[in-house]
């Protein structure tokens, strides 16, 4: 698991809609929180190119991951919630994909096909009305 030092982190507070009564309309509850992938030393090579193509269209052109959190009434909860989202996607990001080997069928599983199949064609043809050669 690798954590991200809030140093990495740039975040800009605003009004949000939403629940909140006239507090929404005064205070800044909502997080904007940017992320810079690319110059972050925090991050292996590969999985910077995983958290880019896990990022979609959270990604600028720039390499940054913008992720806004407007879910609570508080700031700091919005705040939480968006670090929160970016540790996911970076936990997620640092797992290589495992590639799946592969394998030659048996010669038994072969037959075992081939035996189905076989079974399979007799049943058919008995669904057939009877012709003259049988």
């Amino acid at each position: 698991m690798t954590v991200i030092p809030e140093s990495e982190l740039e975040f800009r507070f605003f009004r949000a809609g939403g629940p909140g009564g006239q507090n929404v309309n005064k205070v800044a509850t909502a997080v904007q929180m940017r992320f810079d992938v690319r110059n972050s030393p925090s991050l292996t090579e590969a999985a910077k190119a995983r958290l880019m193509k896990l990022a979609g269209s959270r990604l600028t052109l720039d390499g940054v991951i913008v992720i806004t959190a407007v879910r609570f009434r508080t700031q700091e909860r919005n705040r939480a919630d968006a670090i929160e989202r970016l540790q996911a996607m970076v936990d997620k990001a640092s797992v290589a994909p495992v590639y799946r080997v592969p394998t030659r069928p048996t010669r038994a599983s072969k037959e075992r096909r081939l035996e189905g199949k076989a079974k399979r064609a007799t049943i058919k043809s008995g669904r057939g009305k009877p012709g003259l050669s049988d």
